[in-house]
């Protein structure tokens, strides 16, 4: 597929899902993207470009990577059951979520330290989002003001990881509100750090330790040393945790970096009615994986819940987002569910909101395509997954995809239930 079909495929997914108009990329940046097909394709481009310490630290979830694995696993125990003879000229994938239209049923999940992998990553990703008319979600272990972010593109959620003080979770709610954030996500599922040992033994740690292993690791990867790291000291400075709490955090090099998302093991339900008594605003909890915590959040009048177990870098062994998603959904009545963990592909995309999902995040191949291409590759991230939302939808014969529901899918393998020839 060439540059210029990808572009025309864009267009008429951006008018079928009513996006924006994009500018055409610049032409080194055209260069770079013209080989990229797919989000994975991503992934390859940014293993090149990053140092070993960085991309690991990506691309890696916590022990044996098994619900990393599981979250891509779990989508393949799902088929379609496309319909035929359907007039798909007039496709539509715009999705209504808390009083917002946007143009496509996914956002960007939140990453934390994403302006160590991509120059101004937080802001990159904000305008890229804005600019396509889907939500950007900034997180709380993010190296750029929340204040900045939220300027920079005004569908920007806000992440927090919520400390146990209550004098904290009030000063950090206030800041958050005051920025004009509309939507609170609260991450629920890291009580203690996730045992990653991939970021050991890529040499990745907090606070960063400027090891000989790390700096030749930089040293060795010019692209991100001179186009990342160099531009971001001689712009910005030393970046610091930003967004933890009320105040400023320390910087990436100090330990404070890490002292200040320790503590969350207190937290609990009445920590969350605190949280909802002070937040006007919309409420979600992100990292929801059991029926009856969808059915708590609903009782304290949160607005939604995304079923996510962290990208498989908190508890490994933990289930499935996606096998989680149809529990949940039963038991969280008018709240709104969305999925985060695993989404690759349209397909991906279309399969999760069959099972009841509004809405999918999607995390790493977004901050891949920021490394790789800066604002560039993070729009062209967008336009690829919309395109092939598009192009599903026609293909199975579904073009409103408010219209989907468990009808359109089945489980693999399952035999057809259909008559038995006669013997006779």
């Amino acid at each position: 597929m060439s540059a210029g079909s990808i572009e025309a495929e864009t267009a008429q997914a951006q008018r079928a899902a009513g996006g924006a108009a994009w500018a055409p990329a610049a032409p080194a940046a055209k260069r770079a993207l013209r080989r990229i097909y797919a989000l994975d394709d991503f992934e390859v481009a940014a293993r090149r470009r990053l140092p070993q310490a960085l991309f690991g630290f990506i691309s890696g979830g916590t022990e044996t990577n098994a619900s990393l694995r599981a979250n891509r696993a779990a989508f393949a125990d799902w088929v379609f059951v496309p319909r035929v003879l359907v007039d798909a000229s007039r496709r539509n994938q715009s999705v209504s979520l808390f009083g917002q239209t946007y143009a496509t049923p996914f956002g960007i999940a939140p990453m934390g330290a994403s302006a160590l992998m991509a120059y101004d990553a937080d802001c990159v990703l904000a305008e890229a989002a804005e600019a396509a008319n889907i939500p950007f979600i900034l997180s709380g272990a993010s190296l750029t003001p929340l204040e900045r972010v939220r300027r920079a593109g005004r569908t920007s959620w806000f992440q927090a990881y919520i400390p146990s003080d209550r004098a904290h979770i009030g000063g950090l709610i206030a800041r958050v509100a005051d920025a004009g954030y509309e939507v609170l996500v609260v991450t629920v599922d890291v009580q203690v750090p996730g045992n990653r040992e991939n970021n050991q033994r890529a040499g990745f740690s907090l606070p960063l330790r400027p090891t000989p292993k790390l700096l030749w690791d930089g040293i060795s990867h010019p692209g991100w040393l001179f186009g990342t790291a160099a531009r971001t000291l001689a712009t910005r400075g030393m970046l610091h945790f930003e967004n933890a709490a009320a105040e400023r955090g320390g910087p990436v090099l100090s330990a404070e970096a890490a002292n200040r998302f320790a503590g969350r093991e207190a937290l609990d339900w009445d920590d969350l009615a605190f949280i909802r008594e002070k937040w006007r605003g919309k409420l979600v909890l992100k990292g929801v994986l059991a029926p009856e915590d969808a059915n708590r959040a609903r009782a304290l009048g949160v607005d939604g819940v995304m079923v996510s177990n962290h990208g498989g870098r908190q508890l490994d062994g933990a289930i499935a987002a996606l096998h989680a998603l149809p529990a949940v959904v039963a038991a969280a009545g008018p709240m709104t569910v969305m999925l985060d963990g695993g989404v690759r592909r349209g397909t991906d995309v279309l399969k999760a909101l069959a099972l009841g999902a509004k809405f999918v995040f999607v995390a790493r191949p977004f901050l891949y395509a920021a490394a790789v291409a800066g604002r560039d590759g993070a729009a062209h991230a967008i336009r690829l997954l919309a395109s092939e939302i598009d192009r599903d939808l026609a293909l199975l014969g579904c073009p409103e995809i408010a219209s989907l529901s468990p009808d359109w899918i089945a489980p693999a393998g399952m035999r057809a239930n259909l008559p038995r020839a006669s013997a006779g």
